[in-house]
């Protein structure tokens, strides 16, 4: 892991990987300035319901700080969304400097896969934490409970979706289960890799793409256990 970091952060200036870290930095700066735009429009629209006034001024404080608080909670699920429309250059700029004989034979993920994919994951993100958020909050008085909590549901959620950016190249449905399977704990410090990393400030805006340039190094590496144990 620590390796797959290191190479990752290495590949970050390389074009391919640049092109997707800009796009995916403005897909997702548009998605929340949608938002605050929204919740602007809405506070107007509040105000001059009740005061008979859209008070812009106190609408647009009220936005400004619904949207900090959605960034601060959303941005991990929206990042993960975006980043794994465009994942699939991430993987194969990666596959090119460190497996090019899998990436001869990978198949590009549809991009309209890769939107489903990447739905589906921040789906599951906002969804599995907004349920946990009572137990985040009974955790608090433990002091370090909540943190754990936190690491341990985000990590099985980033694990498994991470993974699965780099194995649609490669399998299909029947056999990315079976993979799945033998890969729940491997995965799971994956996942817990890149939970770290979204909690680092600075790196937290380059963690999407790094989760999935560690994702190619793990998954490649977990194949080349696989075949070293058969021919063992």
């Amino acid at each position: 892991m620590i390796r797959g970091f290191f190479l990752s952060l290495g590949q970050l200036g390389d074009p391919p990987v640049l092109r997707v870290f800009a796009k995916s930095m403005a897909v997702t700066l548009l998605v929340f300035a949608a938002l605050g735009l929204l919740m602007w429009l809405g506070a107007k629209a509040i105000f001059a319901a009740w005061l008979g006034s859209d008070q812009a001024g106190i609408a647009a404080a009220v936005a400004l700080f619904l949207t900090i608080l959605a960034v601060w909670i959303l941005f991990r699920a929206v990042a993960i969304a975006v980043v794994g429309i465009f994942a699939d250059d991430v993987v194969a700029a990666v596959e090119a400097r460190h497996y090019p004989a899998s990436l001869a034979t990978a198949r590009p993920v549809p991009f309209a896969r890769s939107l489903a994919m990447g739905l589906r994951s921040a789906f599951r993100v906002l969804l599995v934490n907004l349920l946990m958020v009572p137990v985040y909050i009974g955790l608090l008085v433990t002091g370090v409970g909540t943190a754990a909590a936190f690491f341990v549901v985000n990590g099985w959620l980033l694990g498994r979706d991470l993974g699965d950016m780099v194995a649609a190249r490669h399998m299909d449905a029947a056999a990315m289960r079976g993979w799945r399977a033998t890969t729940r704990a491997s995965r799971f410090m994956l996942g817990l890799a890149n939970t770290a990393l979204f909690v680092v400030p600075i790196l937290n805006i380059a963690a999407p793409v790094l989760g999935a340039a560690m994702a190619t190094h793990f998954y490649h590496g977990t194949r080349a256990a696989v075949r070293a144990r058969g021919t063992s």
